[in-house]
């Protein structure tokens, strides 16, 4: 059940992304689609549609391996910080 809750939260951004990549094609060509009023309104909606749809799926990946220790030296979390110093409680 938790993984079918995974890939359903993987998907959503997936899909934004897809979205975003196909309003910027679209643009190229020049097909306007209604909710937007201008063509460069649109890339820009679609480009950042891609890139927040690119990060969610970059940060999961990368919080997974962290768990995992699957990652490189310079990703690693350094062990002994304490990671709520500087915080008032």
């Amino acid at each position: 059940m938790v993984r079918i809750i995974a890939l359903i939260i993987m998907i959503i951004p997936g899909a934004l992304a897809a979205y975003g990549v196909k309003l910027m094609r679209d643009m190229v060509f020049g097909i306007l689609h209604p909710p937007f009023s201008l063509l460069w309104l649109q890339f820009l909606i679609g480009l950042f549609l891609f890139l927040a749809g690119l990060a969610f799926i970059a940060g999961f990946i990368l919080r997974r391996d962290r768990k995992r220790n699957k990652v490189q030296a310079r990703f690693r979390i350094p062990t002994g910080t304490d990671t709520t110093k500087g915080r008032d409680e």
